[in-house]
């Protein structure tokens, strides 16, 4: 399969691999490239330490502790003006259920992914088109499934948003929430109370601005979220 990646993002790419790092595209970007969509936004994961990115491209921005460094292009494309760079990394625990108590820098592409929400999201591509997928990620693509990378109630515990997350994907692409999962969403569906209103009320909009808004709804109420989102109706 051929994809269609854009200059700008190639050309980061092959300058991080022409310095002797590993480069891949990862995230929506890669789902959406597989679904032949267009890209919201384009994220690439590199071996590179955040100092050293920011060595290489002077045209950048690093005011976070993810290790995420944002490349300046000067792209015409909105979508393209920004290219986000993270390296490699694993998390620790989440006691505030939204946010990992610690950052740790990983070695290989497959310990990021492993870090990741869903199987569709955690599938990296090379920039001359070579798939990492050790998820499966493109057989749930293909099997249009939402299913979690791991076991559903310890992806769920460490990010509770990532509930509301299962249905905004299932309803945002008209996928199926695989069983598993759904039963980890049901058990675990209080927990969205942890999640700040801002957080909560953000998903929810991304999940009514989505084609199948009514699949959203219909699926927030069926595995007990909707309690959590409007606890006064």
């Amino acid at each position: 399969m051929g994809f269609k990646i854009p200059e700008e993002v190639l050309s980061i790419a092959n300058e991080l691999q022409e310095a002797k790092y590993r480069a891949y595209l990862v995230g929506g970007c890669v789902r959406d490239l597989i679904l032949e969509k267009e890209p919201k936004d384009w994220d690439v994961a590199t071996d590179a330490r955040p100092e050293e990115i920011q060595k290489m491209f002077p045209e950048s921005v690093y005011e976070n502790q993810f290790g995420t460094v944002g490349v300046k292009t000067e792209s015409d494309d909105p979508k393209l003006r920004v290219i986000e760079i993270t390296t490699f990394r694993i998390e620790g625990k989440y006691a505030d259920k939204r946010h990992p108590d610690e950052i740790k820098f990983a070695k290989t592409i497959e310990e990021d992914l492993a870090r990741r929400d869903f199987t569709i999201n955690a599938i990296a591509i090379q920039p001359d088109g070579t798939i990492i997928d050790p998820f499966r990620g493109r057989d749930d693509i293909d099997a249009k499934v939402v299913r979690t990378v791991g076991a559903p109630e310890e992806r769920f515990r460490e990010d509770a948003l990532r509930l509301m997350r299962a249905v905004r994907f299932a309803a945002e692409l008209d996928f199926e929430i695989d069983l598993g999962t759904r039963r980890a969403i049901e058990k675990l569906s209080g927990e969205l109370e942890l999640i700040s209103k801002e957080r909560v009320r953000d998903e929810l909009v991304k999940i009514l601005e989505t084609p199948n808004a009514a699949i959203g709804i219909i699926l927030l109420e069926e595995l007990n979220l909707w309690r959590s989102v409007f606890p006064y109706l």
